[in-house]
């Protein structure tokens, strides 16, 4: 959304990632996104002050039916945008034919985690930087940095996914829409919310998702934070409800080789954009002065209330 845009830019990011209010991008949310006049608009605002724009459009195209995506491209290009992060083969090789002094990063949907597939991006499409998956250790992506000819980017903060990113179809077998298609996972227009013996209800189609007593909080229901019925005990079965937050380890991410730092920020609101971005430009300065970051508490604006440096110090195999 444009007010969240300039709300990061204030709030001291080096670039902002968006995308178009079309299929076109994994956030396809009504009333989100960017109108072409709006991009325009906030490619302008950001470029005002020393600040880049990423384009997303990274879901993939439907067979026979390309024109959309392609449109996308032209027009994040004839906006100004400083790069296109992108998953699909053809929109890639599409953008290094008809755009090639467009800088291309390869989006998370990619699902790109060692060298052979980076290397492929890379050398076949002009590839710039990489959005590595949620689902690599410090060790991993520093030894992945030192393999590879690109930049890397990873999430620090934000919603995790326990799926490869690119790959999962759990919400199309209850909606019949795919995020990597239709670019939206448990959309907004199947949900429901029911109350019904004091407790809230939240529903995804006709499918219980989950449902919470007074003093929980309500979570949307995606089916991967779902709490379900198995043998007998009702738990989460998948992924508790709960916030990446790297802040902590920055310096180790900057160590690793790291290039760039991904929160998200899109489907939220500017206060959150503001805390969120501020917090982590206050760390990330600290850390290049050779400091240790002060401590902040971003638990309210976490999913659940909760934390986690996720597989960036995995412990499990």
């Amino acid at each position: 959304m444009p007010a969240s845009l300039r709300a990061a830019v204030n709030a001291g990011a080096d670039s902002v990632y968006l995308g178009f209010r079309d299929e076109t991008n994994a956030r396809n949310f009504p009333g989100l996104n960017f109108s072409r006049s709006e991009l325009s608009d906030g490619v302008a605002y950001a470029h005002q002050h020393g600040v880049k724009v990423l384009v997303a459009i990274n879901t993939f195209p439907k067979a026979g039916n390309p024109d959309p995506w392609h449109l996308a491209v032209d027009d994040a290009a004839a906006c100004g945008a400083d790069a296109l992060i992108l998953a699909d083969i053809g929109l890639l090789a599409y953008t290094a034919e008809f755009h090639p002094d467009l800088r291309r990063h390869l989006s998370v949907q990619a699902s790109a985690s060692n060298v052979e597939a980076i290397g492929f991006y890379h050398r076949e499409f002009g590839v710039k930087r990489v959005v590595l998956p949620r689902v690599l250790t410090i060790q991993e992506i520093a030894a992945l940095n030192a393999d590879i000819a690109v930049e890397t980017e990873v999430f620090v903060f934000g919603g995790l996914c326990v799926m490869a990113e690119g790959r999962c179809t759990l919400s199309s077998y209850v909606t019949g829409q795919s995020p990597n298609m239709n670019g939206v996972c448990s959309p907004a227009s199947h949900v429901r919310y029911e109350e019904r013996d004091g407790r809230m209800i939240s529903k995804l189609g006709d499918i219980t998702i989950n449902a919470f007593d007074e003093d929980e909080p309500a979570g949307y229901p995606t089916l991967c934070k779902g709490r379900f019925a198995v043998n007998g005990n009702i738990s989460y079965l998948f992924e508790d409800p709960t916030s990446l937050n790297a802040i902590e380890i920055l310096a180790g991410l900057s160590d690793a080789g790291v290039t760039a730092l991904k929160i998200e920020g899109r489907q939220r609101s500017r206060a959150y954009v503001t805390e969120v971005v501020s917090a982590f430009r206050r760390a990330l300065d600290a850390v290049d002065r050779g400091e240790t970051p002060p401590a902040m508490d971003l638990s309210a604006v976490t999913e659940g209330g909760q934390e986690t440096e996720g597989a960036y110090k995995k412990a499990w195999r």
